[in-house]
């Protein structure tokens, strides 16, 4: 499998980096998970939109999923979009929100959001805890975590191996439990763990030291860190979670490949 990032910074674009957007790319299947602000412009460096096999959304705050909405145009609109409607419906596997709030962003105004209706372009799926699903060739096993609203750590299976990605979450269990032995975990780490505060809030995001002791309890292979606020030092925040993790450890970097 290959991850291709699409934006890595955290809470909104940065000076360097769209927000948070990722491509799997797996034998002949490929899925994005998240689309945040910015993301869809890069996505079409890496693919055709329409070979795209699946979505997948960790949360709905807009820096993960505010790209949705050009997706939508992109599918409805382009003259070279596919004949047969059936194959226009991507799937979307979601928080169960999901399609009144992508209705809602994509209504000219909200008179017409009632009778917005995307379901002829996307085929959407509700996530749940412990909720397993199949895009093309990859399997998708979604777990709850900690951030301050519905939000799913996905993992993601082909031929064999594994990568985790944390969506946002503050310190938890399930996280630890979904990525057990993964391959890759690509983990949030928004902030350093000492600076303006004692300890960090709890329930909103990891740490870089949080995200280095959640790969060492799950014993993962490898640790990718995304996801950091262009406001905090992201060495900082890579020194910490090399400091907790003693397997290899990298930021990502938008518009790279990353092998799983």
């Amino acid at each position: 499998m290959e991850l291709i990032v699409l934006g890595c910074s955290g809470s909104g674009p940065g000076p360097t980096s769209p927000a948070s957007g990722y491509l799997l790319l797996a034998g002949g299947t490929a899925v994005a998970l998240d689309m945040g602000n910015g993301t869809f412009g890069p996505m079409q460096r890496h693919l055709d939109p329409f070979d795209l096999d699946a979505v997948a959304f960790s949360h709905l705050h807009p820096d993960h999923c505010a790209d949705f909405t050009a997706l939508a145009v992109h599918r409805r609109y382009h003259p070279r979009k596919p004949y047969d409607p059936a194959a226009r419906a991507l799937p979307v596997h979601a928080p169960a929100e999901a399609p009144e709030r992508f209705a809602m962003a994509y209504a000219p105004s909200a008179q017409e959001r009632a009778e917005t209706d995307l379901t002829d372009v996307f085929a959407f799926a509700p996530l749940s805890d412990g909720a397993s699903a199949t895009a093309g060739d990859v399997r998708i096993e979604a777990r709850a975590v900690d951030h301050l609203c519905e939000a799913y750590a996905l993992r993601l299976e082909h031929a064999g191996r594994s990568l985790v990605y944390s969506g946002d979450t503050g310190p938890c269990d399930a996280l630890v439990e979904l990525a057990r032995d993964a391959d890759v975990l690509l983990a949030e780490a928004t902030w350093p763990h000492t600076g303006p505060w004692d300890e960090p809030p709890p329930g909103v995001h990891l740490s870089g030291r949080q995200a280095g002791e959640h790969a060492t309890k799950a014993g993962v292979g490898r640790l990718l860190i995304t996801h950091v606020a262009s406001w905090f030092d992201r060495e900082a925040i890579l020194a910490e979670a090399r400091a907790a993790f003693d397997g290899p450890v990298e930021l990502v970097e938008a518009d790279r490949a990353y092998p799983v």
